[in-house]
């Protein structure tokens, strides 16, 4: 077997990788825990210096590194770029912050002294996708890395070039061989992996299916894991809202990484009294995108990642158009070399229909009216999912009524969600379950083991 980096600008194989042998994933494993043993004990200072190290090599060569991932996954160049200056800005700010963040906790007790101390797990897999290739695992690696514990990704199999230049990144940066691996096996080993007993966590960004087939392998092996899953984020906008921010932000939101992202705004749930003009101005927007080659400055919107992805969000659009939605623009295989698609907007959408409440993973949006802000939010809840969501409108009352009544583990106000370092990130319902980034995220994967003096 082997896995194939494919461009899907062309569709063009660029490279193929053989798997490793459950023989070499024995061995990467064995050094991984080999390396923990000594990398543990390491000082919090010399962790944050191959972390910034790492800041600056990615910052250094980030239209290198970015040219990769658009050249594998098909993302515009500048926005590839955009991704890596992320990258480079989450491994400063663990480098930065991570010491305090895991500094004893004392607390109040009947003991002379007692305390919470933050101690590492060991080496953690880290399940990852495609459509955000390094910042998926740099969002994971930074923290897990300044905590102690040594990291094995298995990345999605049609980046491989990306996985494997992550690995070398942190090498050069000064981190011990060992202490971050990639393993490039398919999805059949993962649960074998999970059960090896030198593997103490799990983390995944990806599917619903992904997520509960490796939950199902933590909870066998009663090892901690964490899930960051789909979502279908609304993206309510009331009449009190600036609409050409509004627009703005929903085109972006909409198409960011050519549709494919789990806080891409999805549904747009408008109110009544500007349903009309909302719409109206959206679709100009939509049909005065860009289409074409990702490494070309204005180009708005690349392919999609692969020809599977592409046909399944055509297949849904299409079942959506059987059910009784209409489609005002675009949302069509575009003909020719490449897995372009053209970004649409559809409207009326039944509740039969799969694009209701299902996550569309292209750049297409749905519309709906509502005729009140609780009319929205409960259509906004309207889902399995529970990621991300936002609200535009300058009302007190309703930004605090949507705070508390919208399903999803963030809400943005008069901004598009986005991941931020300094913020927790994560979903509740199908979307997952633990949370990323800031202190929570360092917190995931440490051992909170109390400490009681007499």
């Amino acid at each position: 077997m082997s896995l194939n980096s494919i461009n899907p600008a062309t569709g063009q194989v660029l490279k193929s990788f053989p798997d490793h042998s459950d023989a070499a994933v024995d061995t990467a494993l064995a050094k991984a825990e080999a390396t923990w043993q000594t990398y543990r004990r390491t000082s919090f200072r010399q962790r944050a210096v191959c972390l910034l190290a790492a800041a600056k090599q990615l910052e250094t060569r980030k239209r290198e590194y970015a040219a990769v991932a658009t050249a594998e996954m098909g993302k515009t160049l500048e926005s590839a770029v955009a991704e890596i200056e992320k990258c480079a800005s989450v491994c400063r700010y663990y480098a930065e912050h991570g010491e305090a963040f895991l500094q004893d906790e004392a607390l109040a007790s009947d003991a002379e002294r007692s305390f919470v101390r933050h101690l590492p797990l060991g080496p953690v897999l880290a399940v990852m996708p495609w459509n955000f290739p390094f910042w998926q695992v740099f969002r994971f690696a930074a923290p897990a890395l300044m905590a102690g514990n040594v990291g094995l990704l298995k990345h999605a199999s049609n980046v491989p070039q990306c996985a494997l230049l992550i690995e070398k990144i942190f090498a050069e940066a000064g981190f011990p061989e060992g202490c971050f691996q990639t393993l490039l096996v398919g999805s059949d080993k993962i649960a074998d992996i999970i059960a090896d007993e030198r593997v103490r966590a799990v983390t995944l960004t990806g599917s619903e299916g992904a997520g509960r087939a490796v939950a199902e392998a933590a909870g066998k092996a009663i090892k901690p894991s964490l899930l960051e899953l789909g979502g279908s984020d609304p993206f309510i906008v009331m009449p009190g809202a600036n609409l050409d921010a509004a627009l703005d932000a929903a085109v972006r939101g909409r198409i960011l990484n050519n549709g494919q992202s789990c806080i891409a705004a999805k549904r747009f749930i408008l109110h009544r009294d500007i349903y009309v003009q909302f719409v109206e101005q959206f679709v100009e927007r939509f049909e005065a995108l860009t289409v074409g080659d990702p490494t070309h400055a204005a180009t708005d919107v690349g392919p999609l990642a692969t020809a599977q992805g592409r046909d399944d969000v055509d297949e849904l659009v299409q079942q959506s158009l059987s059910a009784g939605a209409e489609c005002l623009t675009g949302a069509q295989v575009i003909d020719g070399a490449g897995y372009y698609y053209q970004p649409g907007v559809i409207a009326q959408v039944p509740e039969s229909a799969p694009a209701y409440s299902e996550e569309v993973f292209g750049p297409v949006a749905m519309v709906f009216s509502a005729d009140n802000l609780e009319a929205a939010i409960e259509l906004g809840n309207a889902t399995r999912f529970g990621l991300g969501s936002a609200i535009f409108t300058n009302d007190e009352r309703e930004i605090e009524y949507a705070i508390n009544e919208l399903q999803a583990g963030a809400t943005f106000v008069n901004a598009m969600v986005a991941s931020d370092p300094r913020l927790p990130f994560g979903g509740v319902k199908a979307s997952g379950y633990g949370r990323e980034l800031a202190r929570d995220g360092l917190l995931e994967f440490v051992n909170r083991k109390t400490v009681s003096v007499g």
